[in-house]
C-alpha cells in the first residue's frame, strides 16, 4: 500500500541529500539531476510494484541492471556512486516500506545523516582524485611519479594510468594527493 507520508518523507530526504549536501559540496548539476530522477523513478516503480502482484524482486533486479549500466557508462568517483545508491535506497524505502511506518522515516534520516558525515567537505576534498592529461607517453613508473610530483608540488599518494594515447602522444592519469596541492596544473600552465 502506497503511503503519502513516506512519499513526502522521501521528497524531504532527497532534497536534503541533493540540494543541501551534494550540490553545495560538489557543484555538479548533471549528477544533481541524475540523483533526483533516479530517486523519483525508483519511488514510482517501487510504489507501483507494491500495488501489484508482480514479484518485487523482478522490479528491483531490473533497476539493478539499469543502475550498473548507468554507473559503468561514465567514470564516477566513489562519493558519486554513494550518492546514487543513497538516492536509490531512499526511493525504495519510500515506495515499499509503507507497513514499516515511522521506522522507514528513521531509515531515510539515517541514510541522509550517514551521507552528511561520510562526505564532510574538508575531509572529502583532501584525498579527492584528479584526472590530468600529460604530454608524452608515460607508463607507470618513476618517471611518471617525478612528473606528477613536479606538476602538483608533492608526491602522489596513488595514481592510475587511465589511457596511453600513442596517436596524440598523451597520457591520462588519475592522481590522488595527500593534501591540497601547493601547485595545480592550472598554475603550471600559467607559469610557462
Amino acid at each position: 500500500m502506497f503511503s503519502y507520508i513516506l512519499a513526502g518523507a522521501d521528497a524531504v530526504a532527497i532534497a536534503v541529500l541533493t540540494l543541501a549536501l551534494y550540490y553545495p559540496r560538489h557543484k555538479r548539476r548533471d549528477l544533481l539531476a541524475a540523483y533526483l530522477s533516479v530517486n523519483v523513478g525508483v519511488l514510482a516503480v517501487a510504489a507501483a510494484l507494491a500495488e501489484t502482484s508482480v514479484n518485487v524482486g523482478l522490479g528491483l533486479g531490473l533497476f539493478g541492471v539499469l543502475a550498473i549500466i548507468r554507473l559503468r557508462s561514465a567514470e564516477l568517483g566513489q562519493h558519486e556512486i554513494a550518492y546514487y545508491f543513497a538516492s536509490l535506497a531512499l526511493g525504495l524505502i519510500g515506495g515499499l516500506a509503507a507497513p514499516m511506518g515511522w521506522v522507514a522515516v528513521a531509515l531515510m534520516a539515517a541514510i541522509v545523516l550517514v551521507m552528511a558525515v561520510a562526505d564532510l567537505g574538508g575531509a572529502a576534498r583532501r584525498g579527492r582524485p584528479q584526472t590530468v592529461v600529460l604530454g608524452g607517453l608515460l607508463p607507470a613508473g618513476p618517471e611518471l611519479e617525478r612528473t606528477l610530483e613536479a606538476l602538483f608540488g608533492e608526491p602522489p599518494v596513488s595514481y592510475s594510468v587511465r589511457k596511453l594515447d600513442a596517436v596524440r602522444a598523451e597520457t591520462t592519469v588519475t592522481v590522488r594527493l595527500a593534501g591540497i596541492p601547493t601547485r595545480t596544473p592550472a598554475d603550471e600552465s600559467r607559469s610557462r
